[in-house]
């Protein structure tokens, strides 16, 4: 049975995918794959995006923060917003919203307790600055 992955699961794997590679930075990010070994054509679009744009990422995401300095950004934080910001920036379906529940979500589930309040909140002001007010806030 060849099962599609939802866009949330493809959003983890591509999410999991460039964590790892944050451990190995010699290691090229390469798609995740699907059980069948078949790779996934949303988190490979995802991870190519934030692998395209990573000094674009990383810049929007310093000018955001307050006090601090990138390389205090939690891993987990860090990976969420680089691969929220390339959906939302460089995806093709446009939707600020989603990409930041996601992300959030992605956070929650591998961050630290409060993380996904920064998160949500630097997302927020990179989407109302981009003019695309996000459709759903957590």
């Amino acid at each position: 049975m060849d099962k599609k992955p939802t866009r949330r699961e493809s959003r983890e794997a591509a999410f999991l995918t460039a964590f790892a590679a944050t451990f190995e930075p010699e290691m090229p990010t390469l798609p995740a794959e699907e059980l069948e070994g078949q790779p996934d054509a949303f988190a490979a679009e995802l991870l190519a995006a934030m692998n395209a744009h990573s000094d674009e990422l990383d810049s929007i995401i310093t000018d955001h923060l307050k006090g601090w300095t990138l390389s205090r950004v939690p891993r987990v934080s860090l990976v969420a917003l680089r691969l929220a910001l390339a959906e939302m920036l460089y995806g093709k379906e446009q939707k600020p919203g989603v990409a930041i529940n996601e992300a959030v979500e992605l956070v929650k589930k591998y961050g630290a307790d409060t993380d996904y309040q920064f998160v949500n909140g630097l997302l927020g002001a990179v989407a109302r600055e981009q003019g695309t007010e996000p459709e759903v806030s957590c």
